[in-house]
């Protein structure tokens, strides 16, 4: 059996199966299990615990996912065997776009701080797949027809209540329209307000995706720096004057990649300038649920908008399944025809399987609980993350406190660059997002900004990372006083 019993609390938050995987995993860090051996039986301790086979299942899953046990077909999971890499192979260089792109491909050691995308051990695959099994029992064939191109009807109904209960938003399901993801809503919106010529408004820095998207349409592109509220107003206003953009893209919570939130007077101010200068306000919302605070605000632009000036986007990539590609856009009335139709020239509908189930997945109340869950995980992974960034502080290095989202926006200082930071920092088996990939110009304003992402990193992880970095840091100061420091005259 184990060397250390397990202790359950049926009580507590966190699920059953994270419990036993964070005990066991405790013990193989502390080498109280040695590599190479076997862990008890699924049925063995699934009876000693009192649990169902499926915790124990999960429990050893999520462990083998960290990369510390491995299954072996027909004979159990056993304690993975330390591997020691040579120190002399170097680090795969990689390109901006690979980090960008979510789809890095991480060698046996590394820690990567630049994807924003979930761990795959706490995608919520039991309760899922339940809603799924159902979905194909009930609808058998129909799930896989074409819907209609603004949405199934009923998740657009169950997605009126989400919004009212966690938003306070009253909306129609006519005002929704359902997209394969964030990504495909920008677009979608591009294609129906932008020409070639015509200019957008962004937050200097932004996310990469959007602009990526308005660099396709032909667009002039024009930052506003952020202020610790969000947009920097008097900037603003002032280049209001000299030429009007179709759009102003923005995040108003936790922003992507600066943390920035929005203040209430700013949000107020914006949609007033919307009125007056003829514009719409895209607003993309993908983390206001991983807030960390009890008294967290979910006011939006969207809830003050009383002129229909502003056009929400919603994802549930970051805090639920990447994969899923499911999200929506609630539509002023007067563009819901033109959007409709370039979501169904775009791809006629959205998966009508994913939708079905998404539909019950709101609709009994399995989201809320999934919410909650993600963000006692999340919350711990943030606290040990402000709590190691503290120590960088000796190093002069500065960073906002988001009190939510997924990441960290730092600041080194004058001295230092964040691409030779970067490049260091790879060679030592860490991967970060150098400020630069999120301007909207060409200068280098952002070469001392990194952004560090937690949400694919282990609590382990988190502070193996920060130590790496802490260390790069170190070298680059001496670095520094090195190529610094004048002979004296002989």
């Amino acid at each position: 059996m184990l060397p250390v019993p397990i202790q359950l609390d049926k009580n507590k938050s966190e699920a059953m199966y994270l419990q036993i995987a964070n005990q066991v995993a405790t013990m193989i860090q502390h080498q109280q299990l040695e590599g190479g051996r076997s862990l008890p039986s699924i049925r063995k301790l699934a009876t000693l615990l009192e649990v169902n086979n499926v915790t124990i299942v999960s429990a050893y899953k999520h462990l083998e996912t960290l990369g510390l046990v491995i299954a072996k077909k027909g004979s159990g999971y056993y304690v993975k065997e330390k591997q020691i890499i040579p120190p002399s192979i170097p680090s795969p260089k990689l390109s901006m776009q690979q980090i960008t792109s979510q789809h890095l491909h991480l060698e046996h050691n590394q820690i990567n701080f630049a994807s924003a995308t979930p761990e795959p051990s706490i995608f919520p695959i039991a309760s899922f797949k339940h809603y799924l099994n159902y979905v194909l029992d009930r609808d058998q064939g129909y799930a896989f027809g074409y819907q209609e191109s603004n949405g199934y009807e009923p998740l657009r109904e169950s997605l009126c209540q989400y919004l009212k209960r966690h938003q306070k938003l009253e909306v129609s399901p006519n005002s929704i329209q359902i997209v394969s993801g964030a990504q495909q809503g920008i677009d979608i919106i591009g294609k129906t307000l932008l020409g070639s010529g015509d200019c957008v408004f962004v937050e200097d820095p932004t996310y990469t995706g959007a602009l990526a998207v308005f660099k396709s349409r032909d667009v002039l592109i024009k930052g506003i720096s952020l202020e610790e509220d969000g947009l920097n107003l008097s900037e603003l206003e002032a280049a209001l004057l000299t030429v009007r953009p179709k759009l102003l893209y923005v995040m108003t919570k936790y922003q992507n990649p600066s943390t920035v939130t929005y203040s209430l007077k700013k949000m107020k101010r914006l949609i007033e300038l919307a009125q007056l200068y003829d514009f719409y306000i895209v607003e993309d919302d993908s983390m206001s649920e991983l807030n960390y605070e009890p008294d967290a605000s979910n006011i939006s632009f969207k809830s003050l908008d009383q002129n229909e000036r502003v056009i929400y986007i919603k994802s549930f990539s970051k805090i639920m399944m990447p994969g899923l590609r499911i999200g929506f856009i609630l539509v002023p009335s007067p563009l819901s025809t033109d959007i409709m139709n370039a979501k169904h020239h775009t791809d006629i509908s959205s998966s009508g399987l994913i939708q079905r189930t998404v539909d019950l997945y709101l609709r009994e109340g399995q989201w809320d609980e999934h919410i909650n869950q993600m963000r006692i995980i999340y919350k711990k992974k943030y606290d040990i993350m402000v709590q190691e960034l503290n120590k960088l502080k000796a190093y002069d290095v500065k960073f906002h406190i988001p009190h939510g989202g997924l990441h960290f926006w730092i600041q080194l200082p004058p001295h230092l660059n964040a691409n030779e930071l970067y490049d260091l920092c790879l060679s030592h088996s860490l991967i970060t997002t150098p400020g630069k990939l999120f301007s909207p110009t060409e200068d280098t304003h952002l070469n001392q900004y990194m952004r560090l992402s937690f949400a694919a990193c282990t609590e382990a992880d988190i502070i193996k990372g920060i130590d790496i970095l802490k260390q790069c840091l170190h070298l680059m100061n001496n670095k520094k006083k090195q190529s610094t420091y004048i002979s004296p005259l002989i």
